[in-house]
């Protein structure tokens, strides 16, 4: 790569992308264009492990200054079958090291290093041990992957095996300290016994010397947590931890030891004579769609998709331009911290230059008052598709046929039309619900695995003078002993099917259930400011919503007879409807802004078994009550009902949160008021702690 600029230029380009230069320094040594050798000393966020290596480096500086980076490539050397050398892996849990790789390479000579490698490993802070060792730390330095040379003829029966520790093994590691291993410790062994903690430090039974020919490059991806674990539990610190407790990539991986290899025959006339790996998954990119629109919306610039694309590609992303308005990004194995368009908005960004993108007040939009019917009706639709509901619009004027199939009970009789003109729109609706399954009827025909629908809209009950009905007055209906026609505004919510969910351990599928909905009616209530509401079983009818004391609606799962009626086979409806007109006094959208907390709060968990018939909600109320005002919350952490639970009881546990406004908690004080709590719970609801 050709640098055109300053060494101190670069440094100011690359601490604005976000690696921040701490230091720069002039050093002894040969540089074809200044004559002197500077060395850098970056900051390294813990999300950029592909930072801890030369190339990641030279690859922010090509995207930078805009050149181009050449990057070197290895080929797998052809080894006739005579000079093989059998080496058998073994991996005894793919979970723990997900790949391995071990190659051999025979007749070296073990000696010092070419005066070019020990100046280079010394200018990173590194000293020199002899050629193999040192090779190995260049390329780690040099690709940012930790590779380690065992002594091949060292290692019993020419095997190596990826396994825990056994409980009491010990090893002597290359600082020449004896450690005691444990089953959490994951170890690199032969066929009698450890040779290596992973992904940590080798150890000294296989250590390489003037006297080793034959040598085992290894080049695996160890379970970062496993290998953090083990170096805190054993007090040891590598660069090869520094990086594998980051994440290391199954491609560097391949790379850094063909270009090991390479090194080694150069520099100690080694010679390839067998290789062989293990993976349990192959390299594959997550590919992601963005728009250059979506780029310059959200970074308030005027960047050319040409531009964009080029910014990904000199960061080693492979775009590609599918339309005008689309590229088609994937993401290399090295960047496992991009999987959304967001992500890749962000590096376009640091690229581009902050500096580059106009400065511009934003736009300041004073909160719209909700006043009248339908700005509150506008709010509701605008939580429930925030809670990822979909609206739903259905006729006011419904069969009768439709009703008596949805098996909802209704206390009052439909409004009849006089004259309607169809058999379909015969009545005015009394409820939500029977259009809604009908709906929801309608798109599981179409394949839908998932639906979940609202409506808000108005129910009619009552039946005299409706000439005077503004909305009905070209429509006349059947009079009634009931008095005026009464018309309420309704939200009808209906869900059905499995919803799934792409995470990075796969796909989870989660089948909806009454929880689900009372999740949503909670999440709808808080929004609204409303704050006493309740949810009460009644039986064959369903769970009753209760706001202030009276029963503004109903939650029910549709019947098997009304679910066969609408030919729906194997799946379970849940329905809700509330009535708006009832809830509307008790809601409060103002909001009041409040100080964050000054002093740190203290967590304790309460673990018990109570009998299956006590309220959580009298749980939680009474908690609450005896913990004020020291007590600023309890929710139920855990939920269990299993063998170690006795027949008919719950295992429950609380968490309760305590904090003082104007001090911090002590230790006594705390105890003591949630001593206090569970002596409580224990008299009144005859708990059992655990």
């Amino acid at each position: 790569m050709n640098i055109k600029i300053s060494p101190k230029e670069l440094a100011e380009k690359l601490t604005m992308a976000g690696l921040e230069v701490v230091s720069l320094e002039e050093a002894g040594g040969p540089d074809c264009r200044t004559g002197r050798d500077f060395v850098f000393e970056i900051e390294i966020t813990s999300n950029r492990p592909d930072w801890l290596s030369i190339l990641g480096v030279a690859r922010e500086i090509g995207a930078v200054t805009g050149e181009k980076l050449k990057i070197p490539t290895f080929k797998e050397p052809k080894i006739k079958a005579e000079e093989l050398k059998p080496v058998k892996i073994s991996i005894l849990d793919k979970k723990d090291c997900s790949f391995y790789s071990a190659r051999a390479i025979c007749e070296i000579r073990v000696g010092p290093s070419p005066l070019w490698l020990k100046e280079r490993l010394e200018l990173l802070g590194c000293r020199s041990v002899n050629n193999i060792v040192d090779i190995t730390n260049y390329i780690l330095f040099e690709l940012g992957h930790p590779l380690h040379a065992f002594d091949l003829d060292l290692l019993a029966g020419k095997e190596i095996v990826v396994r825990r520790a056994k409980a009491g093994e010990k090893m002597v590691t290359l600082d020449n300290q004896p450690r005691l291993l444990g089953n959490d410790i994951l170890i690199i062994a032969d066929k009698d016994r450890p040779q290596a903690i992973a992904g940590i430090m080798g150890g000294k039974d296989t250590e390489v010397t003037v006297k080793t020919r034959n040598i085992l490059l290894e080049s695996a991806v160890f379970n970062p947590v496993l290998v953090r674990r083990a170096r805190q539990k054993l007090g040891l610190q590598s660069e090869s931890a520094y990086r594998f407790e980051r994440g290391v990539n199954l491609e560097t991986a391949r790379i850094a030891s063909l270009a090991a290899q390479e090194l080694i025959c150069k520099l100690a006339s080694g010679k390839p004579c067998g290789y062989k790996s293990s993976a349990s998954t192959k390299p594959s990119g997550v590919l992601i769609n963005l728009e250059p629109e979506y780029v310059n919306r959200i970074l308030g610039a005027n960047m050319p998709a040409l531009k964009i694309k080029k910014i990904l590609n000199g960061l080693g992303f492979d775009s590609k331009t599918r339309s005008k308005n689309r590229l088609v990004v994937k993401v290399p194995g090295f960047r496992q911290d991009v999987n959304l368009p967001i992500d890749l908005v962000e590096e376009v960004a640091r690229i581009y230059g902050y500096t580059e993108i106009a400065q511009t007040l934003p736009a300041i939009k004073p909160n719209a008052s909700i006043s009248g019917k339908r700005d509150l009706i506008s709010h509701i639709k605008n939580v429930l598709v925030g809670l990822g509901l979909h609206e739903a619009i259905t006729y006011s004027l419904v069969d009768r046929a439709l009703l008596a199939k949805s098996g909802v009970k209704q206390d009052m009789q439909p409004v009849e039309i006089l004259n309607p003109l169809s058999k379909e729109q015969e009545v005015l609706r009394p409820t939500l619900l029977p259009s809604l399954i009908r709906c929801l009827a309608y798109n599981l025909d179409q394949q839908q695995e998932y639906i979940n629908i609202f409506e808000i809209a108005d129910v009619f009950s009552g039946g005299a003078d409706v000439a005077q009905h503004p909305a009905l007055s070209d429509r006349p209906v059947r009079a009634s002993a009931q008095g005026r026609l009464q018309e309420s505004l309704s939200l009808g919510i209906a869900l059905c099917g499995v919803s799934s969910f792409l995470t990075r351990q796969g796909l989870i599928k989660d089948e909806v259930t009454i929880l689900h909905l009372k999740g949503i009616l909670e999440g709808l209530f808080n929004k609204l400011g409303i704050r006493d509401y309740d949810f009460k079983n009644q039986g064959e009818r369903g769970v009753s919503i209760v706001v202030n004391q009276q029963e503004a609606g109903i939650m029910l799962s549709l019947n098997k007879k009304a679910l066969a009626a609408f030919d729906i086979k194997n799946k379970q409806v849940i329905l809700a409807e509330l009535d708006l007109e009832k809830i509307s006094a008790f809601i409060n959208l103002d909001k009041k802004f409040s100080d964050l907390p000054r002093y740190p709060a203290i967590t304790r968990d309460i673990s018990f078994v109570v009998k299956g018939g006590v309220s959580i909600k009298d749980l939680l109320a009474a908690i609450t009550a005896k913990g004020m005002p020291l007590l600023r919350s309890a929710k139920v952490e855990d939920y269990y009902q299993g063998k170690q639970i006795p027949e008919g009881c719950k295992g429950l546990t609380v968490s309760c949160v305590y904090r003082a406004d104007d001090r911090t908690l002590t230790e006594e004080e705390i105890s003591l008021l949630h001593n206090s709590i569970c002596s409580l719970l224990e008299e009144r609801f005859s708990i059992k702690l655990r």
